[in-house]
This record gives C-alpha cells, structure tokens and sequence, in this order.
C-alpha cells in the first residue's frame, strides 16, 4: 500500500509539470494566421455558343451560332475590365411568305466587369461557384446581306435594307459565372444582351433591335492571383521589475522648476499586413524610452494606421489596431508604464502621408 501511494505521488507530481509545461508552449502559439490577400492579374476567356436576334419568327428559327474572345484586367476583388470581340452569324425574318434570312457580324467589346460573390460573399480565391455581372459598348460590323437584298428584289419592302454593310453602336449588358477547376482556369457560362440600331436586321420596328447571346467556355487566369501573408507569432512580455520604495527626504523640497520640454515624434513603419516590429524600426523605440525616462511627466500617443491601396475597411482598422498595439508593448517590455500609454488607431480612414508603405506606420508623440 505504501509504494501505491508513493508511485500515486509521483505520476501526479508528473503530470503537473507536464501542465504547466504545455501551459508554457501555448503562449507562444500562432495567435493570427496568415491572411489571403488579392493580386490583380490578367485573364482570357474563350467562348462559344448561340444568338438571337428578335425578329417576327419562332424563336428557334432565329437562333445562330455565336463565339467570342475577351482578354481583360481584374485590379480588384470586385472589379476588372475587359476588351474583345464576338460575333459569327445573325438572322432576320420576312412575315409573309415566311423568309428567315441570314447575315454576318463582327461586334467589338469594352466592358465593366463587377464580381457579385466578392461583392456578398467576402474575396474567397478558393470557391467554386463565381458570379459577375457587367456592362459596356461595342462596334457592331454586319455584312452578307444577299438573302435579304434577294427579298427586295423580289419585291419586298424592308425599309432598312443595307447592301454592303452596316455598322451600329451596340450597348450592352449581362451575367455570368466561372465555375473554378483550379487557382487559373474556371469553365465559364454567360448570357449576354446587345442593344443596336433599328437598322442591324433591316426591317423597320420603331424601336431598337435586340440581339442576346448564351455562351459557354472557359476563363483563363494568368500569374498569382492572390497570395498569403506569413502567420504573426506573439511571445509573452516579462513582467515590469516593480518600482523602487520613493526615498522621504526631511528637508523641504525646493520650489519646482518649470523647464519647457520639447515634444517628440517617432514614426514607426510596418511591412505590408505586418504589424512585427522590424530591427530597422527599434532605434526608434529605444529614443521614445530614452525621452520618457528622462521626462517622467510625460506621456505618448501611438495612432495605428494602414494604407488604403491594400485590404479592406476590415482588415486595415485590424491591422492598425495590431500596429498601434504592437508599439505600445515594446514601450511596456522596457518599462514605461502603461498608465503613461494612450492607443488609438484609424484604419485606413486618415492617410497621413502621401505613398502607401508610409501610411503602414504607427505615429507616436511624446510630450
């Protein structure tokens, strides 16, 4: 029974230190993992698929083949531009006898693109399903109109009958999504509608004809589209050495002396999505302790900021908040008290200076 309780004794005497000794590992554990940070990049689509033009036929009578290329720039999550051209095969339709002809075009593209999963969802690089919406103009060129200049020839009336060619100022609008397959090549499905002169299927309607387009393909994404900032690890700060005993003098003190201290200002930049202070940045910190340990009625400010050309409100106003704070530590680690500490930080709200990497900084002044 003794040696039991003595074997008893020693594996919870063990297990303590066990404890306490994880306990210790755990503080030095990641506390923020690295962030997912967006990257512009270029892309290509390439599309094929079906038209139709409105017309006074069945619908399916008016259906064409229809293709298109499109090369643009994503510069944000949310938005890109981007340029190309499509086009193929359009019809028209004669009412009485019914007459489907057939025609050519070419229409060249400028749009505005908007990614709506961005916009609702938060930039998720890996998510599967990605809609967009934009909207733009274009050139439109049509040409091979002998089928309907036969229809004249024969007699009948289409007003707007062009022999050679025609060419419209088409607007134009549409949804679509990339389904992704990996980090660069997504299979894309759009639909489309195109607004053109009342002239593009050479009837006259009184109002403008209508083209729309169903297409499917696949986006091409080139270079890194995003990348990922390196995981902030956080040791613990040793605890302040506490405060010597004030020695009580018995003679009076002499009458205090007003001396006129010059303020100062230390600005303590940060790396992209860092908030870890940097060896060139610590003899900084060093003159800001050496300042209030010569002054000790003075006190700093430390104001956070972050640049707007990078995140979001969200991640900046966090990103400064860890700035500021970050500062405020290193001053605490060489004993300045935190009484003597304000903190503050501003996002990306206030650019307190005129380029980016500058307004990664957190501003202290001492006085």
């Amino acid at each position: 029974m003794k040696l039991r309780r003595n074997l008893t004794a020693i594996v919870l005497g063990l297990s303590t230190v066990a404890a306490i000794a994880q306990t210790g590992n755990e503080t030095l554990q990641v506390k923020e993992e690295g962030k997912t940070v967006f990257n512009p990049h270029w892309f290509m689509q390439v599309q094929a698929g079906a038209s139709h033009t409105v017309g006074e036929a069945s619908f399916g009578d008016l259906i064409s083949p229809a293709a298109a290329l499109n090369v643009g720039y994503q510069f944000s999550p949310l938005w890109g531009v981007r340029a190309g051209i499509s086009g193929w095969q359009a019809k028209g339709a004669w009412v009485s006898p019914e007459t489907v002809y057939k025609y050519d075009y070419l229409q060249g593209n400028v749009d505005v693109t908007l990614d709506l999963s961005n916009l609702f969802c938060h930039y998720n690089p890996s998510r599967v399903f990605n809609a967009y919406m934009f909207a733009g103009v274009g050139v439109n060129r049509a040409s091979g109109n002998e089928e309907a200049g036969k229809l004249v020839q024969a007699g009948y009336p289409l007003a707007y009958y062009w022999k050679d060619n025609k060419v419209s100022v088409a607007g134009r609008a549409g949804l679509g999504t990339n389904l992704r397959l990996s980090d660069h090549v997504f299979f894309n499905i759009e639909v489309n509608a195109n607004m053109l002169s009342d002239k593009y299927n050479s009837k006259k309607a009184g109002n403008a004809d209508w083209q729309f387009n169903a297409l499917a393909g696949f986006t091409f994404k080139f270079g890194k589209t995003y990348k990922k900032t390196e995981p902030v690890y956080y040791e613990p700060a040793p605890a302040p050495a506490p405060a010597p005993a004030p020695v009580v003098k018995e003679e009076p003190a002499p009458a205090p002396v007003e001396v006129k201290v010059e303020p100062m200002q230390q600005n303590i930049f940060f790396l992209i999505n860092s908030a870890k202070i940097r060896p060139s940045e610590e003899s900084k910190i060093d003159a800001l302790v050496a300042y209030l340990k010569e002054h000790q009625n003075a006190k700093v400010s430390i104001s956070g900021y972050a640049d707007k050309q990078t995140g979001n409100a969200a991640i900046n106003r966090r990103i400064s908040e860890k700035r500021a704070n970050s500062v405020a530590q290193a001053l605490k680690d060489q004993g300045i008290a935190e009484s003597r500490i304000t903190v503050d930080f501003k996002g990306d709200t206030v650019q307190p200076f005129n380029t980016k990497e500058e307004n990664r900084v957190s501003i202290c002044i001492a006085e």
